[in-house]
């Protein structure tokens, strides 16, 4: 017979940034408690991660940003500003083309056809926005070599700003996508929200 084993989850009543502290504090909560030693930080203009890099010093942050070009060319979300924190802290900061939606994005653009990773990043949001988001910067750090694939990672990101969801993940290489584990939802936004559409 199998070993059981409890955890609690939270649901938040709806998405955004106003779950963003207690989604901190129970994603580094749960991390302390399994002795993880990573935390990928989904942020755009940098101030998710700043939060993040306050929280536990034993654990290393790393902020993913959304692509350099991604909002418009040549921009770059991430405010210097919070670079700057950032690197003060410690803060390692990956910017990079998105797993599950490069170079295939631009034949969508133009040829009005879905791709596949576009397809398997709708089918991600079945679980929520944010939900897609944490196994996409999983597979982004790892092809960065900022993270193993054989070692259990927390993971935070969110709907639009701030976060909303905390997951515990073995990560995996873009490549063997289908390596990638959840092995735990810690919290998220909760499915009834009519967000999920």
């Amino acid at each position: 017979m199998g070993t059981e084993m409890t955890i609690s989850s939270k649901l938040f009543s709806q998405p955004g940034s106003d779950n963003s502290d207690a989604t901190l504090a129970a994603g580094f909560k749960r991390a302390r408690e399994l002795n993880i030693k990573s935390a990928l930080i989904a942020t755009t203009s940098g101030n998710t991660a700043v939060k993040a890099a306050a929280l536990n010093p034993d654990i290393k942050v790393i902020a993913v940003t959304h692509s350099t070009g991604f909002k418009e060319p040549d921009s770059q979300e991430l405010t210097q500003e919070n670079r700057q924190k950032l690197e003060t802290a410690g803060v390692k900061i990956l910017t990079c083309q998105h797993a599950l939606g490069g170079v295939n994005r631009a034949v969508r653009r133009k040829f009005e056809t879905y791709q596949l990773d576009e397809i398997i990043a709708s089918v991600l949001r079945i679980q929520g926005e944010g939900f897609k988001v944490v196994c996409e910067i999983s597979l982004m750090a790892a092809d960065a070599g900022l993270v193993r694939t054989d070692e259990p990672i927390l993971v935070i990101a969110g709907s639009s700003r701030g976060c909303d969801t905390a997951v515990i993940i073995k990560p995996a290489n873009a490549q063997n996508f289908f390596a990638l584990r959840i092995l735990e939802i810690i919290c998220q936004p909760s499915p009834a929200h009519p967000s999920f559409g």
